[in-house]
């Protein structure tokens, strides 16, 4: 039995067109050959969606895994050798499902050393206490498998990541740069027009309407302020517009006159929109209440809309700790968000994150210009281990900087925008289950 278990999840490795490049494959691999060349009694465990075979949308059945090891060699060559040193227990997840449902996909990842366990959950013991480990999908509406092991019932979230994630990873060889390919890591769902947007804006538009609309979006704020000092003295309460006909003002020459352009066609598009703000909203209530419908959106106690958080977990981790009493630790991942809380109990819970680029939403500084999408990596793994008869958890954050891949205008309109900083997580934890509780 090992006595040091590592664990990562959710790198969605392999894919169609861009995304068989893999951004973080030199940190993988040196983790790999660390692993390998540490040895010992310890066991490496992925639970879950170390693949993106959803993301093959060409090769069917086991032809997937035959796709991703052709793309990736030396990841399989360093598994293989890693894995002749330590055990390597794979687990699916949502994005890599099939290899619960063929076999042939155990025989082949063992020629790897890699133990394929197709099971929704699996268990470790530690100090005397009970790890509970699994990939966390079943917890999701939109990617719970409905009969698990059968590959031919496959959730929501199949059919969004085949028609949207694949379309893209082959589409992104099409734009400027690959950005299209980071569809996967845009959260939640519902932000990916908003990223579309901003991406067509600061890359796909052409350069001569990109300038040409830039000083209107930027003057809009202005442009309100300017329509209201207008409706002022149209209204009579004032005898002139205290902005653009104040002396300061018609001192800027041709420079007033083109913000006074500015502003009259920002006036007539903001009556425009207006307008339109009625029926806009009636039909943004009714979109928002389709999607409910088919749970691409979940609410609060308020109704107000709510992306999926920590506390549906929490609150599957306290049905498994009430029905198995003797776990102390629920491992998960899929939402590739990390963090490790430890309840009341003393019992913890933990998500060991994500592998793939995370995307910030940075809103601009000026004007209605489309927020900027900046990129970053906290690519997490956790290390469960026995210390003088206690359960310990230990976090490491490998380190990775991101690419610098936003455009000039990107950086310029965020200026002193910071992306926010990592999710803290302790770096050693020590877990106590209260003894008053049955064990």
């Amino acid at each position: 039995m090992s006595t040091d278990y590592h664990f990562i999840s959710d790198m969605h490795i392999g894919g169609d067109g861009q995304l068989r490049d893999c951004d973080f494959m030199d940190e993988l691999i040196a983790f790999l050959k660390e692993l390998e060349e540490q040895g010992g009694d310890a066991e490496l465990i992925i639970n879950g969606d170390a693949f993106g075979l959803w993301e093959f949308t060409g090769v069917p059945g086991t032809n997937k895994l035959e796709a991703l090891i052709e793309q990736q060699p030396q990841l399989f060559e360093q598994l293989k050798a890693t894995g002749a040193q330590i055990p390597i227990t794979l687990i699916p997840g949502n994005h890599d499902y099939e290899l619960a449902c063929y076999p042939d996909f155990e025989k082949r990842l063992a020629e790897f050393n890699v133990d394929l366990v197709p099971e929704i959950a699996i268990t470790r013991t530690v100090a005397g206490e009970t790890v509970w480990i699994e990939h966390g999908m079943q917890h999701d509406e939109n990617n719970r498998m409905p009969d698990f092991g059968n590959p031919h019932a496959q959730p929501v979230g199949y059919h969004i990541t085949t028609r949207t994630v694949g379309t893209a990873g082959r589409f992104s060889d099409f734009g400027t740069g690959n950005w299209l390919k980071d569809l996967q890591s845009v959260t939640p769902l519902t932000d990916i027009p908003t990223w579309m947007a901003s991406n067509y804006f600061y890359r796909e538009m052409s350069p001569l309407l990109r300038y040409v609309l830039l000083p209107f979006l930027l003057l809009f704020s202005a442009s309100v302020v300017v329509s209201g000092a207008g409706l002022l003295k149209a209204t009579g309460l004032v005898s002139f517009n205290v902005i653009t006909e104040t002396v300061l003002f018609q001192s800027l020459g041709m420079v007033g006159s083109a913000l006074n352009v500015i502003f009259a066609v920002n006036a007539v598009v903001l009556v425009i929109l207006l307008l339109l703000s009625v029926p806009l909203f009636f039909l943004v209530r009714d979109v928002r209440a389709t999607l409910k419908q088919y749970n691409l959106l979940e609410h609060d106690e308020t109704g107000d809309l709510v992306q999926e958080g920590e506390e549906l977990y929490v609150e599957a981790a306290q049905d498994v700790f009430e029905k198995h009493p003797e776990v102390s630790v629920f491992v998960f991942g899929h939402t590739h968000s990390v963090f490790l809380k430890t309840l009341d109990d003393g019992r913890v819970v933990l998500n060991t994150g994500t592998w793939l680029k995370l995307l910030h939403k940075i809103p601009v500084l000026l004007g209605y210009l489309p927020p900027v999408y900046c990129p970053s990596y906290q690519i997490s793994t956790f290390r469960i281990t026995e210390e003088e008869g206690n359960l310990v958890i230990y976090y490491r954050q490998i380190p990775k900087t991101a690419p610098e891949e936003l455009t000039w205008l990107q950086r310029v309109v965020t200026t002193f925008r910071q992306v926010p900083e990592p999710t803290f997580v302790p770096r050693r934890t020590v877990v106590r289950p209260s003894v008053s509780e049955p064990r």
